[in-house]
C-alpha cells in the first residue's frame, strides 16, 4: 500500500515538473549550457553577471525545478531562490552561493528532490 501511495505521488511531482529526472555529466552539461567551460568555477554571489552566472542558470534549468531562470547572467532574487533550493535538495547548506560544492551538483545532480520549492 506505502509504495503505491509513493509511486502515485512520484508520477504526480514528475508531471507537475517537480521533480528533476535529467541526469547529465559535465561533458554533456557543457553541449547544452556552452557559456563557459566545467572547469571554471568562481564562487558567485548575489549581485554577481556575466558568463558563469550564466551557466549555472542554464545548468539549474537543466537539472529541473520550477520556474525556469531566465539565463541573463545576472545574480538576483530568482537565481538565489532556485541555488538555496538545489543546495537544500542536496544536503548542502543553504547559503545561497554558488561556491565549489554547489557547482558540483549542478554539474552532477541527484535524480531527484522532495523538497517543495520556495513561493
Amino acid at each position: 500500500m506505502i509504495p503505491r501511495k509513493c509511486a502515485a505521488l512520484g508520477t504526480a511531482l514528475l508531471a507537475a515538473g517537480v521533480l528533476a529526472t535529467t541526469p547529465h555529466d559535465a561533458a554533456a552539461a557543457e553541449k547544452t549550457c556552452p557559456y563557459t567551460s566545467s572547469t571554471d568555477r568562481p564562487t558567485l554571489t548575489y549581485v554577481d553577471t556575466g558568463r558563469s552566472v550564466k551557466q549555472a542558470q542554464c545548468l539549474s534549468n537543466v537539472w529541473g525545478g520550477v520556474p525556469k531562470l531566465a539565463v541573463d547572467g545576472v545574480f538576483g532574487p530568482a537565481t538565489s531562490k532556485k541555488i538555496i533550493w538545489i543546495q537544500g535538495c542536496h544536503g548542502l547548506t543553504r547559503t545561497g552561493i554558488v561556491d565549489e560544492d554547489t557547482w558540483q551538483v549542478l554539474y552532477h545532480p541527484a535524480l531527484d528532490c522532495y523538497d517543495p520549492y520556495p513561493k
